[in-house]
């Protein structure tokens, strides 16, 4: 009986155990819910397996906590900021230390000289080197004058201090005779200690939270340095733009030109055996991005491709800016540059006319710095003997852009300005004893004055031309003519010059009878303008005579900005335009059949930026244009520079005609001024006494001569027209003769 009893208790264990397998709680709730029995058996026991985990299922249930938590979007994003920061003080700690390096050493001089030979300007290179050598003379006579100062030092300290004591004796023993007692003596002495212990006192408590703060502010600063130049690891960086950081490669180029649209060449890729690889240079670094040439397949043109910029941009996971195109001398073949996501919207660093103090300038020999092309490289231009003109929308960096050039080539004290700026908000207001002539102010007045002023230029040239004749006779060579201080650079400016070109000014003169007839009209943009036939004859002929001419204007169009005068110009830049047409008009349609593109950049955004077409500047072989993003120099900067070009100007002598010693004869001069007329424009008297007169009247303006005209009762008065009305302000011969006798018979009474 015992035998089948045994039977269903296994049966039960089986059971049992299958379920506690299955379900465990299941098992126990069944098990509370059942009556309880007389005899209840001994449960069994589950095997050790079951009863626990096993300590490798531990460990691994263990490790995908782990590698969740380490893979989490928190925890990568915590990381990634620690490490950044971390690295923002650690790559903030090496900048500090090469700027303090670099200020210390003459790691910088090097690095220009080294520049300026890239450049091919030897001159420039040598006279880094020996400023360099004179920063390495300085310092070590600093070091020698610091090191005989330490005995002097210790002596005067040992003097200072003896002297102390004993006016500290003198006053105790002023105060012991004066209360009688013996211990006042010392009195002043122990206060004076006192002051000293409760000073230390205080240094002692306040020392650890100065040094806490000291240290805050030394990390603070690193991490500034760091955050600026971007030390951290990229892999760090907020993922702002994921798309924009996709690099280039070889298949991502090929593909970018398989999806253009144009049919031809993606027929060409698809039926080349190395998949369109072929078709491709290596792509190397060049300064903030890449670099490839393109060798298109037969039946793609270049224009084709320069066309459809945008297009290739967004294939190759860029912005339209950041993708420049040219063409090389190579045939059927595009110059690709593609820039790093965003490092066209880092800017440049200031101009080294803000940072060295010591820089001078050569306007023959040297090259002017005024900023860095999209590589990232120094851009170094040479201004001798070259015209230019800068051109662009409004409020893009044009005056900034040309004021630049000025301020550098004003070191050079041989160059003398006449500079006219027609816009007359100040913004050259600071080359007011720099220039022998500032006109500032956009009426039509203003105009003619500027007229008067580039055709002075002109008689200045034909002035020199004749003298070159001369010494040309004389067997003298042109560079030694050209070294001579009568052919010392003359450099005409005219900024915003579309205010002349649309100026309605127009010369007038009185006749006998009284009436007005007009004559040529200053401004305009027509072969009868005086302005403008004035600098066609200077793009003529002045670069011969070292006399050039600068301008700088808005919106290039026929109509402000003639073909003659922008086609005469050697340097011809461009900021943002709106069109093609107007960026043909700026740089040159071969420059922007080339790929130059002013009309591709973007307007507020791309301020200073120019298109820099033409000599004077250095272009890889078969390049014909530069894209130059210009140092900015604000208006308190571009003072300092002015005053140091002032202060190098202070001892130069001039070229013009002496003044003579005595007092200046105003009235005789006008009267000779006048000639044979009755009455003559005020504005044209003003220009034959410049012209007669540049070293007196050089700098006059209207007010100036009718103030002297007034003092001396001789006042320009309108004159009346046929029709009763109000005419231009003449200045009459008989006014003049009648104040020149007043003035005599004055003289006369006085000498008797």
């Amino acid at each position: 009986m015992t035998e089948p009893a045994a039977e269903p208790m296994g049966t039960v264990h089986h059971l049992g155990q299958h379920r506690a397998r299955r379900d465990p709680v299941k098992l126990v709730k069944e098990t509370a819910a059942a009556p309880v029995a007389d005899t209840v058996p001994e449960p069994p026991q589950p095997p050790a397996v079951d009863a626990a985990p096993s300590s490798s299922s531990r460990t691994r249930r263990a490790a995908r906590r782990v590698h969740a938590l380490a893979t989490h979007d928190r925890t990568r994003t915590a990381v990634g900021a620690v490490v950044r920061h971390g690295g923002y003080f650690v790559g903030g700690a090496g900048v500090v230390a090469k700027q303090g390096w670099e200020g210390r050493t003459v790691a910088v001089h090097h690095r220009m000289r080294a520049m300026a030979l890239a450049a091919g300007d030897p001159a420039a290179a040598a006279e880094w080197q020996d400023r360099a050598d004179r920063f390495r003379r300085e310092r070590h006579d600093r070091r020698i004058e610091l090191i005989h100062k330490v005995p002097t030092m210790a002596k005067s300290a040992a003097i200072g201090t003896a002297a102390t004591e004993g006016a500290l004796l003198l006053v105790g023993i002023c105060m012991a005779i004066h209360d009688r007692e013996m211990h006042d003596v010392v009195a002043p002495t122990l206060a004076a200690i006192d002051a000293v212990r409760a000073l230390c006192w205080f240094i002692g408590i306040a020392w650890g939270p100065a040094l806490g703060l000291a240290l805050v502010a030394c990390l603070s600063h690193l991490w500034r340095a760091g955050h600026k130049h971007e030390t951290a690891p990229a892999w760090t960086r907020p993922a702002s733009a994921t798309a924009d950081d996709v690099p280039v490669t070889p298949s991502i180029v090929v593909k970018a030109l398989s999806d253009l649209g144009i049919p031809a060449l993606r027929k060409a890729i698809k039926d080349m055996g190395d998949a369109g690889a072929g078709m491709l240079g290596p792509i190397t670094l060049a300064g903030c991005g890449v670099e490839v040439d393109v060798t298109l397949p037969s039946g793609v043109s270049t224009e084709e491709i320069l066309g459809k910029r945008r297009k290739l941009a967004e294939n190759v996971n860029r912005h339209e800016h950041e993708l420049h195109m040219t063409i090389p001398p190579a045939p059927r073949t595009v110059r690709m540059w593609i820039a790093d996501s965003g490092a066209l919207d880092v800017p440049i660093g200031p101009s080294p006319l803000v940072t060295d103090a010591d820089l001078t300038a050569d306007m023959r020999t040297a090259r002017a710095p005024w900023g860095q092309d999209l590589r990232g490289d120094a851009v170094l231009l040479s201004l001798w003997q070259r015209h230019m003109l800068i051109t662009g929308l409004s409020n893009q960096g044009k005056t900034a852009s040309l004021r630049a050039l000025a301020l550098w080539l004003a070191l050079d004290k041989r160059v003398e300005f006449r500079l006219a700026d027609l816009k007359g908000v100040g913004d050259w207001q600071m080359f007011d004893g720099i220039a022998t002539a500032l006109i500032q102010g956009p009426t039509d007045e203003h105009v003619m004055e500027a007229t008067h002023m580039v055709e002075g230029g002109v008689e200045e040239m034909g002035r020199r031309i004749d003298l070159m004749r001369e010494l040309s006779a004389k067997g003298w060579s042109q560079d030694k003519i050209l070294a001579d201080p009568r052919f010392n650079p003359l450099v005409l400016i005219v900024d915003e010059a579309q205010v002349a070109y649309g100026s309605g000014a127009v010369e007038t003169h009185i006749t006998d009878s009284g009436a007005v007839r007009k004559g040529a009209p200053y401004g305009g943009s027509k072969a009868d303008s005086r302005y403008f036939q004035s600098v066609k004859k200077v793009h003529d002929q002045g670069r011969a005579v070292n006399v050039t001419i600068w301008e700088g204007t808005q919106d290039p169009t026929n109509e402000n900005l003639p073909k003659r005068s922008r086609e005469g110009n050697h340097i011809r830049a461009s900021l943002v335009l709106g069109t093609e047409s107007q960026a043909r008009m700026a740089v040159g349609d071969s420059a922007v059949d080339a790929g130059a593109a002013p009309h591709k950049l973007r307007q507020g955004q791309d301020k200073g930026t120019l298109v820099v077409a033409g000599d004077g500047i250095k272009l890889a072989p078969g390049q014909p244009s530069v894209t130059v993003r210009t140092h900015f120099i604000d208006i308190d900067a571009a003072k300092e520079i002015a005053a140091r070009a002032k202060a190098l100007r202070a001892g130069a002598e001039t070229q013009t005609a002496a003044e003579p010693a005595e007092e200046v004869d105003h009235l005789t001069n006008v009267l000779a001024a006048l000639g044979d007329g009755k009455r003559i424009q005020t504005q044209e008297v003003l220009r034959r006494l410049i012209s007669k007169h540049p070293s007196i009247y050089g700098s006059w303006e209207l007010h100036d001569l009718t103030r002297v005209l007034r003092e001396a009762g001789a006042e320009p008065k309108p004159t009346r027209a046929d029709n009763g009305k109000t005419g231009v302000v003449c200045v009459s011969r008989a006014r003049i003769e009648a104040a020149i006798e007043a003035h005599e018979d004055a003289t006369a009474v006085d000498a008797e």
